[in-house]
């Protein structure tokens, strides 16, 4: 009797350590998230239209009611609709540009896509196409060994009522209703198993993109129990008790890192990073700070990266002190800064703070390049790294790491610093 109950209580202990074991060192995630920082950027504009990246493509609709990619499937002609589309995944990101991202030292890419290239319902207006173009995005990462993210940026209802969740809304519905939740967790299940067995090439998923937790607690409620349901589905991919080494991104929702600390904590929870959003410009307040507030609002972050306890990511973020480029805040929408948004009031003119860089000024470059190391430096200090918003945009020069690069403001190499002790 004594024999056994010792040979079960040493099981028992055996176990313990067999499973202790196991949480740490069962997954070999595809990239050393924790020990090396990340350096990327999004390829925005591409699989999830936004009419700010490409104005051109809105443009040429002649209709005015066309303000994002639902109303872009709504009111054309489908196979008018369907060929712009097509012609714009073809040329929008093509493998140059990977090899450009991999030849500027960025070892990440963030690829939005919309729950509408897995999944249209009767009645939606949506056009599909976009899964070829992840895949190739996916083989040309592998080519230039350059990781993706994947990102789902728009799911049913709207997640936030931003043109670009694919459905610009007053307010959000995605949280209102069973069906939305179901259909998002569907789409988490097919990209969780799609990239299962590739965690070399796309390391992460983000579950989904800006959940608007201003909103308030319903919102958040339904948002908290969406992480835990893509936990599930990115975990555990295979129908089994097999787990996956795919780590798990999710939003802040908006809310403070400290929001979220203990939440889906380590060890019982593992691989999962918060992925938060910087912007300084979407608010009146924001957009009337001088050049040095901007870099010193920057420089004051690291606590707040730190706060969450988990591995956090600075997901989007710009080198933009302005809200000046065209849409930025909607189709036919003006800007904070020039006082043409609905109830702003007037800081300065938009010429030359957004455009073409043929039109800044030498000393705005400067400060493009001091606030772009102000970010990186502070990003990769209180947190795991960076991923710039965005690769390229036909007209906003500021907001595009691809003309950093060309003019001057972004360094080839994204650890030369000109401005090492900006933030000291």
């Amino acid at each position: 009797m004594l024999s056994a109950l010792n040979l079960s209580s040493l099981l028992t202990v055996a176990l313990f350590i067999l499973s202790s074991a196991h949480s740490s060192y069962s997954y070999t995630w595809g990239f050393p998230y924790g020990s090396q920082k990340v350096r990327g950027v999004n390829l925005g504009g591409w699989l999830v239209l936004e009419p700010w990246i490409t104005p051109s493509l809105f443009d040429k609709t002649g209709d005015s009611r066309i303000v994002d990619e639902w109303t872009f499937g709504q009111y054309q002609d489908k196979v008018k609709a369907a060929a712009a589309l097509k012609t714009h995944w073809d040329t929008w990101i093509t493998e140059a540009d990977f090899r450009d991202i991999a030849a500027a030292g960025l070892n990440h890419v963030r690829v939005p896509i919309g729950y509408w290239a897995f999944d249209v319902a009767p009645g939606e207006p949506w056009i599909q196409g976009q899964l070829p173009y992840l895949t190739k995005a996916v083989t040309w990462a592998q080519k230039y060994n350059l990781k993706v993210i994947v990102d789902l940026h728009g799911a049913p209802g709207s997640q936030n009522g931003f043109d670009n969740s694919g459905q610009k809304m007053s307010t959000p519905t995605w949280h209102t209703k069973q069906s939305n939740i179901d259909r998002s967790n569907a789409v988490i299940k097919r990209i969780a198993s799609m990239f299962k067995d590739m965690t070399g090439v796309v390391p992460a998923i983000a579950a989904l993109n800006e959940p608007a937790g201003f909103y308030g607690a319903d919102i958040l409620r339904v948002t908290r129990q969406f992480w835990y349901d893509s936990y599930g589905s990115i975990r555990w991919p295979y129908g089994s008790s097999r787990t996956s080494n795919t780590v798990v991104m999710i939003s802040d929702a908006f809310q403070p890192g400290s929001y979220w600390k203990g939440f889906m904590s380590y060890p019982g929870w593992e691989g999962v990073i918060l992925d938060t959003h910087i912007y300084q410009v979407f608010d009146n307040n924001l957009v009337r700070w001088s050049e040095n507030q901007h870099i010193q609002g920057i420089c004051g972050r690291v606590p707040s990266l730190q706060s969450s306890g988990l591995w956090t990511i600075v997901g989007e973020w710009s080198p933009a002190r302005t809200d000046c480029a065209k849409w930025l805040n909607g189709r036919g929408i003006g800007s904070r800064y020039d006082g043409t948004f609905p109830g702003s009031t007037r800081v300065g003119s938009c010429t030359g703070m957004s455009g073409k860089a043929s039109t800044f000024s030498a000393s705005y470059k400067t400060f493009l390049r001091k606030f772009w190391e102000a970010q990186t430096i502070t990003y990769e200090k209180g947190g795991q790294g960076w991923i710039q918003w965005t690769w390229k945009a036909e007209e906003a020069d500021e907001w595009s790491y691809q003309a950093g690069l060309k003019n001057g403001w972004i360094p080839q190499n994204p650890t030369n610093r000109q401005y090492p002790n900006i933030c000291n």
